[in-house]
């Protein structure tokens, strides 16, 4: 099998340390490379529509779940995995693009409601289904098989983390 960077660092380690089991870096140091082969291919992608990455997180988090009516922000910053400050200040920067609009919640006047405009669901439907293209360009070095079996023990070790039902 051909070699990637990481197995060229865990060789140096093997040859400096035998006495460690270097196993948990190899499948880490891969985690930490993916990700951020990822990142910059969404950051090069998202940047085709005029969009940042969390600018495109935040649309399709409020496009999927638009049969939920909208969102308040905290919902909104839970299932972006963001805090609350930064929220207001993407919700403010989407509100500026006149991309989401903010309304007081006529049955909590002290909480906002955050939705997409026109505008932000039609960029959310068209980015999306170029975004499903591009991730499957991604993947394009695995099979069905094997996408299914990288899913599976990622959605493990992403348990065994207790992030179940987060987003």
């Amino acid at each position: 099998m051909e070699q990637d960077a990481v197995d060229r660092i865990l060789e140096q380690w093997q040859r400096e340390r035998p006495d460690l089991d270097v196993t948990s870096m190899g499948v880490m140091g891969r985690l930490t490379r993916a990700s951020r082969l990822a990142s910059l291919d969404l950051q090069e992608f998202m940047s085709q529509f005029g969009l940042e990455p969390w600018e495109f997180d935040v649309l399709a988090t409020l496009r999927r779940s638009a049969a939920e009516g909208p969102l308040t922000s905290g919902q909104l910053a839970s299932l972006t995995m963001v805090g609350s400050a930064a929220m207001t200040n993407r919700v403010d920067r989407l509100v500026a693009r006149g991309l989401v609009r903010r309304e007081t919640n006529p049955h909590n006047r002290r909480q906002l409601l955050i939705s997409l405009t026109p505008d932000g669901e039609a960029l959310a439907d068209e980015v999306v289904e170029h975004h499903v293209i591009n991730q499957k360009k991604m993947l394009r070095g695995l099979s069905k098989s094997e996408m299914s079996n990288l899913a599976d023990l990622l959605r493990k070790f992403l348990l065994s983390h207790d992030d179940a039902g987060k987003s």
